[in-house]
């Protein structure tokens, strides 16, 4: 086996995932017009593309290790369809291959990316022979040849990317799934040789944005859930929680017996406490990453023992949901697919003690379990295939039954 001594840098990983975003504002239209992968999944692979590279815009890490973590953050809790929550699982194997490395060599790299595809069919264990899957792991092959053989990092992309439109070619692979993956391929190409258009970075900092695509800044997330215990009694509620909602996607601030409650969603955790300081001291701070796998925290003061949890496009549907049985809405539909920090934010809410979390489409079926993967017990799931179907269970909800016993009477 030789080595090869070149080494990735924090600079150049940043580089080709905004490569691999431009690539997708090229290709996502193509990406829409072919089958599999859900509605439009160009879409939903652009809007997730644009979570993961937001961190970046000004991300202090120069790391390859801290870079990847932001990423697989902003992708896990930005993805949207099904195709985004796979591409979202490949990022999260590649931060677990990258973890702790401040530079990697084309080896470490290559054993990252095999991480990556490794956490994208956990994703979809029942879907073996999915397109994006048969060509990542012939990608992944390509790969581990051009690491043994030492070859540098562009061109082990290089290998990579023909072994993967070699299997197209010859499985007769060419859908959404396997466009996604060799795009993403070539997109890392680009960047890391400087050839790639439209960046995201530069996109947050004002460059002009055409009518028909979608906005990254829009899919921002927020992934920090911030609760924080202030010890004053002279604290203006109303102007604290507005300070709060400047850099939070979500703020509660009350008053409570011995001084007042913040409960923010944010990503910028140290302005959230550093503007806390000004308003008194503070006693308790837990800070969640929700893009992890974690506790909801208890909801002591919940309004409701269980709440049902759902998808509406309009307000027409928002208000049959409604009388159906449920409490919280989040706004989506096929087209534009709620993403996974939209569920997750609003099960964190307090609103209820525990949450049945209804899906009134195949296209949201990966991005709902994503949810309760990261929640954990306090969330159960009704996986329906149509708004009709979705109403009918809801019909079934009672606000006298667990979640776990709702979830099993709405699922018949």
């Amino acid at each position: 086996m030789k080595g090869s001594r070149e080494v990735i840098t924090g600079g150049d990983f940043k580089r080709m995932v905004s490569g691999a975003y431009s690539e997708f504002l090229l290709e996502y239209e193509k990406i829409n017009s072919q089958s599999g992968a859900g509605t439009l999944p160009g879409t939903h692979i652009l809007r997730t593309m644009g979570a993961a590279v937001m961190p970046l815009a000004d991300a202090k890490d120069t790391g390859i290790g801290g870079l990847s973590r932001r990423v697989a953050t902003g992708a896990v809790f930005g993805a949207r369809g099904s195709a985004g929550v796979v591409l979202s699982q490949m990022f999260r194997g590649i931060a677990v291959g990258l973890g702790g490395k401040y530079e990697a060599t084309g080896s470490e790299f290559g054993k990252a990316f095999q991480y990556g595809i490794l956490y994208a069919q956990r994703s979809i264990p029942d879907e073996p022979e999915n397109p994006f899957i048969v060509v990542a792991k012939a990608v992944a092959k390509g790969a581990y040849r051009a690491v043994r053989d030492g070859m540098p990092i562009a061109e082990i992309l290089a290998k990579a990317t023909e072994s993967g439109e070699k299997i197209v070619a010859e499985s007769g692979q060419n859908n959404a799934g396997a466009s996604i993956m060799i795009s993403f391929l070539k997109g890392c190409q680009h960047g890391l040789d400087g050839n790639f258009v439209s960046p995201a970075v530069s996109l947050s900092l004002g460059l002009g944005i055409h009518k028909n695509m979608p906005d990254p800044r829009n899919d921002e997330v927020r992934p920090y859930c911030v609760r924080l215990r202030l010890k004053s009694t002279a604290a203006d509620i109303s102007e604290l929680e507005r300070q709060m909602q400047d850099f939070s996607s979500f703020a509660i601030v009350e008053r409570m017996s011995g001084g007042v409650d913040v409960h923010i969603h944010t990503d910028r955790v140290g302005k959230a406490i550093d503007q806390a300081l000004g308003w008194g001291a503070i006693r308790e701070v837990k800070i969640t990453n929700m893009s992890e796998s974690h506790v909801l925290p208890p909801a002591n003061d919940a309004l409701l023992k269980v709440a049902a949890l759902a998808v509406a496009k309009d307000v027409a549907e928002a208000e049959k949901l409604q009388e159906a049985g449920a409490a919280i809405l989040v706004s989506g539909s096929e087209e534009s697919c709620p993403s996974v920090a939209e569920i997750v934010g609003a099960a964190h809410s307090d609103l209820a003690a525990s949450y049945v979390l209804v899906s009134s489409s195949a296209d949201y079926r990966l991005v709902f379990r994503q949810a309760k993967k990261l929640l954990g017990a306090r969330v159960e799931l009704v996986l329906t295939n149509s708004f009709d179907e979705a109403l009918a269970a809801l019909k079934k909800f009672s606000a006298d039954l667990s979640a776990v016993e709702n979830a099993a009477l709405m699922s018949v």
